[in-house]
């Protein structure tokens, strides 16, 4: 199966490391993906797609994208590209502070998406 990670923290992707090392394999592959807008400083996105890599390079081809973008029109179109078969997010910002309601990028993608989309739990920050 191909996996998309959409991920904005190290949070996040920790959370959706926990719930992908259970469930991929060698024949997988986990696309993680962060996605920013033009002024974000890089090395955020760059930690958090690191800890894919660290996490699921072992058991899985893990591939990395940084995109500039509308997240939620970014995610898709990430998904798209790589034939993705199932969307890992986080509900919500996974830095510490965040509201705990489902975000904005989260309510679009469950409603925008024709893939199944995870939300995976983060703990309280």
């Amino acid at each position: 199966m191909n996996y998309l990670l959409g991920t904005d923290s190290v949070h996040t992707t920790a959370s959706a490391c926990d719930y992908l090392e259970a469930r991929v394999d060698a024949a997988d592959t986990v696309v993680a993906v962060h996605v920013q807008s033009a002024e974000d400083d890089t090395r955020d996105g760059r930690e958090a797609l690191n800890v894919a890599t660290v996490r699921l390079g072992a058991i899985a081809d893990v591939v990395t994208e940084q995109r500039t973008g509308d997240p939620a029109e970014e995610l898709l179109a990430s998904a798209t590209d790589h034939d993705v078969d199932e969307l890992i997010i986080g509900p919500r910002s996974g830095e510490p502070g965040s509201d705990s309601r489902a975000g904005s990028v989260a309510t679009e993608l469950l409603s925008q998406s024709s893939i199944p989309v995870v939300v995976v739990p983060l703990e309280a920050l």
